[in-house]
C-alpha cells in the first residue's frame, strides 16, 4: 500500500461495510478522509470510533443521500468550499433493490444511487481533483456487470424491472462510466479506475424483504469474504504508487482484470455519458 498521509480523500459508503475498512485504514496510514453516508447518527459513530482507534482525527463527515442528485451537488459544494483539493475519490456507495421504487426527483433508485450518484459526485469534483498534485477517481464496480446488459431503450426499468437486472447493469455502467471519464482525462493529472471488490459479507441487499433478503444474508455467511478482505482492492487501486499513471482499467484481486465484453463498447459509452448529463442537467 502507497504513501496516503496527509491526502485528501473522499470515501461515500463509508459508515460501514468496505466503505468504512478503507477510510479506517486511509486515515490510519494519515489521509485525511472525508467520510460519507446517508444516514447522520451512524456515520458520526463511525468517525468516532475511527478517530479514537486510529488517534488521528483525520475524519470528517458529510451526510448526503447519494441517490438525491440535489443532495449530491450539495455535498460536493461543501467538500470543495473545506477543501482546495482531493487527492482521491472513492466512489463505494452502492445497493441491491428488489422491487422498483422512485427517487423524490423520479429517477428509479438503483440508477440513481448506483450510477448517477457516482456520475454527478465526479463531475462536480473534477476540478478539485485537477487541482491535486495526481488526482485518483476510483469506482466500485462488481463482477456481476458481466451479466449486466444496457437496455438504452428503458434505462430505469419503467416498462419492466428486475432487481438483479437492474444491479447488473449500474455496475455495468460503472465500467463504462470509468471507460469514458479516464478517456476523457487522458493528458491530465487525473486518472479513473473501476473494480470488483469481491463477495464480500456486509449488509449489502439486507433492505430486501422476503425470500430474496433471506438468499442474500445466507449466502454471505457460506461464501462471502470479510469486509477487510474486500476493502483491499480499493485500497490498491486508491493508493499503490505504482498505479499513478494507470487509467480505464479494471481491477480484480488487486490485479487489471478483462471486463465484459459489452463494457468495451465505445459508443455506448459515450451515448450513456450523454444520456447521464442530461438526466443531470434537468434534475439539478
Amino acid at each position: 500500500m502507497g504513501t496516503i498521509s496527509g491526502k485528501t480523500v473522499v470515501v461515500t459508503g463509508a459508515s460501514d461495510g468496505i466503505g468504512y475498512v478503507c477510510a479506517y485504514t486511509l486515515a490510519q496510514l494519515g489521509a485525511k478522509v472525508v467520510l460519507v453516508g446517508r444516514n447522520q447518527e451512524k456515520c458520526q459513530q463511525a468517525a468516532a470510533r475511527i478517530n479514537l482507534d486510529t488517534a488521528t482525527k483525520n475524519i470528517t463527515v458529510e451526510v448526503a443521500d447519494l441517490s438525491i442528485l440535489s443532495q449530491v451537488r450539495d455535498l460536493a459544494n461543501r467538500v470543495t468550499d473545506a477543501h482546495d483539493h482531493i487527492d482521491v475519490l472513492l466512489n463505494n456507495v452502492g445497493g441491491f433493490f428488489r422491487q422498483r421504487s422512485q427517487t423524490s426527483e423520479g429517477l428509479e433508485y438503483t440508477f440513481a444511487l448506483n450510477h448517477m450518484g457516482y456520475f454527478v459526485l465526479t463531475d462536480r469534483l473534477l476540478p478539485a481533483l485537477k487541482a491535486a498534485a495526481q488526482g485518483r477517481i476510483v469506482n466500485v464496480s462488481s463482477r456481476a456487470h458481466q451479466n449486466g446488459s444496457m437496455n438504452f431503450n428503458d434505462l430505469q426499468g419503467r416498462t419492466r424491472y428486475a432487481g438483479w437486472s437492474a444491479y447488473c447493469q449500474s455496475k455495468l455502467m460503472n465500467i463504462m462510466f470509468t471507460y469514458e471519464i479516464a478517456r476523457r482525462l487522458e493528458g491530465t493529472n487525473v486518472t479513473a479506475n473501476c473494480l470488483h471488490p469481491g463477495f464480500v459479507a456486509s449488509k449489502f441487499g439486507h433492505n430486501n424483504p422476503g425470500l430474496p433478503g433471506l438468499i442474500v444474508r445466507l449466502s454471505q455467511v457460506l461464501m462471502a469474504i470479510s469486509p477487510y478482505a474486500g476493502a483491499q482492492t480499493s485500497l490498491h487501486v486508491a493508493t499503490t504508487p505504482a498505479l499513478a499513471e494507470v487509467s480505464g482499467q479494471y481491477f480484480n484481486k488487486s490485479k487489471i482484470a478483462a471486463s465484459s465484453p459489452e463494457s468495451l463498447d465505445v459508443a455506448a459509452q459515450q451515448r450513456l455519458w450523454q444520456i447521464s448529463e442530461e438526466i443531470a442537467s434537468r434534475t439539478i
